[in-house]
C-alpha cells in the first residue's frame, strides 16, 4: 500500500480520522514467516532475504510462527539511521554481506499486519490491523521494533520536527478505516522540503539521447573544494532541450580544469558522478563535464552524509550567485537524535 505526498499538514483531508506514524528512511519490506521459512520481499518484489541474514535470525526469534508483516528495514548508526550503510548491504558477494551484517546490523520496524495464522487481515480497517499488530509485537526485542503511532496531529507535528535528525523522512497519515490496498495511494506523507543554491558541474543525457536527463550538483566545503552532492532531474521534454542549449557554451574544453577531472577519467565505482548504480548495474552513469560557472536553485527533502538523499527539483537559475558561494553552510541540518530516543518516546 502506497502514499501520496502533500506539502504540509494543512493539506490533509479535513475531518478525516487519521493515524500518524513516523516515515522511516530505509528499504520498504514485507516479511513472510511460515515456521522456519522467512522471506523478505521488497516493494518491487525483489527478494532481500540473502542481504540481511542477521535480520532473518532475529525475526525467526521474535515473530509468531505464521505471519505477514509490512515494515521498513533500516540500519541504525551512532547518530541516527544510516542509509548509506543500508545501501552497502545490497552486494553480490555473500562474504561481504555477512561481514557487513556484523559491522552494520540492520533493524526491522513494523507498521502493518497483513496476515496472522490462517487469517487474512487485509480486508480489515487499519485500526483493527494496528491493534492486532500491537498484540503480536507486544514482547518483541531489538532489532525488531513496532513503529510509534498516534491519533494526535499535534504529536505528529512534533515528530516531524524533532525526529528528523534520527533519519525520519517525515510523517505518514493513514485513514483509520482504510483496508490494505496494494498499489493504491490511499495514505498521505508529509515530507521535509528545503531549497539550496548549487553549482552545476556536469550533466547526464536523457535516455532518449535528445536532451539533458539530469544536472550534477556541487557544493563547496570550508576549503573551497567542490563536492558532488546529487542531481536534479525529472524535466519536461521541452525543458530538456532548452537545458542542452543553455549549457552548450560550457561544454567545450570543460574537462581541462574541471575539479572532478579525476573522477571523469576513472569513471569508477563509488560515490563519484560516474559510479555504478547499485540497483541497476546496466544503467549508464557516464556524464558530461561542464565549466563550473552556473548556479541553480533546487528543492530537496533531506541531506544525509553530505549528499541529497533523493533527486532534487529544479526551481530557477541564479545568475546573481557564483559557484564559490554555493557552500554547505547554507543548508539547514537537523540536530542528530539517536534511534533509541525515538522508540523511548
Amino acid at each position: 500500500m502506497l502514499s501520496k505526498g502533500i506539502e504540509s499538514f494543512e493539506k490533509l483531508p479535513a475531518g478525516a480520522d487519521l493515524v500518524f506514524e513516523p516515515k522511516w528512511d530505509g528499504f520498504r519490506c514485507i516479511v513472510f514467516r511460515d515456521g522456519d521459512e522467512i522471506v523478505l520481499g521488497s516493494r518491487n518484489e525483489r527478494a532481500l532475504t540473502r542481504y540481511f541474514p542477521e535480520l532473518c535470525e532475529a525475526l525467526a526469534r521474535e515473530l509468531p510462527g505464521r505471519i505477514v508483516v509490512d515494515g521498513e528495514i533500516v540500519v541504525p548508526g551512532p547518530v541516527g539511521l544510516d542509509f548509506d550503510a543500508l545501501q552497502q548491504r545490497i552486494h553480490p558477494a555473500d562474504s561481504r554481506v555477512r561481514m557487513l551484517a556484523e559491522k552494520t546490523p540492520a533493524s526491522f520496524i513494523a507498521f502493518d499486519l497483513l496476515a496472522e495464522g490462517n487469517d487474512d487481515l487485509t480486508g480489515q480497517p487499519f485500526v483493527a490491523r494496528r491493534a492486532a499488530l500491537e498484540k503480536a509485537f507486544a514482547k518483541v526485542q531489538p532489532p525488531v521494533h513496532l513503529t510509534p503511532a498516534t491519533s494526535s496531529e499535534e504529536e505528529a507535528r512534533d515528530w516531524f520536527t524533532r525526529f528528523e535528525g534520527a533519519g525520519l523522512d517525515g510523517v505518514v497519515a493513514k485513514p483509520a478505516d482504510v483496508e490494505y490496498l496494494p498499489d493504491k495511494r490511499v495514505m498521505f506523507k508529509v515530507k521535509h522540503h528545503r531549497t539550496a543554491d548549487c553549482a552545476i558541474a556536469g550533466f547526464r543525457w536523457h535516455k532518449d539521447g535528445k536532451g539533458v536527463g539530469s544536472l550534477l550538483l556541487g557544493l563547496c566545503d570550508d576549503e573551497g573544494t567542490l563536492h558532488h552532492v546529487g542531481v536534479c532531474a525529472s524535466f519536461a521534454t521541452k525543458f530538456r532541450t532548452e537545458l542542452l542549449q543553455e549549457l552548450e557554451p560550457l561544454r567545450e574544453d570543460a574537462l581541462e580544469t574541471h575539479p572532478w577531472r579525476g573522477w571523469a577519467e576513472m569513471m569508477g565505482d563509488g560515490r563519484m558522478p560516474g559510479g555504478m548504480n547499485r540497483w541497476n548495474a546496466q544503467k549508464d552513469m557516464s556524464w558530461e563535464p561542464l565549466k563550473v560557472e552556473r548556479v541553480v536553485e533546487i528543492e530537496f527533502d533531506q541531506l544525509q552524509s553530505q549528499r541529497f538523499r533523493r533527486v532534487a527539483r529544479f526551481i530557477r537559475w541564479r545568475p546573481d550567485k557564483t559557484p564559490e558561494q554555493c557552500r554547505y553552510d547554507q543548508l539547514e541540518v537537523a540536530v542528530p537524535l539517536e534511534l533509541r530516543e525515538v522508540f523511548s518516546r
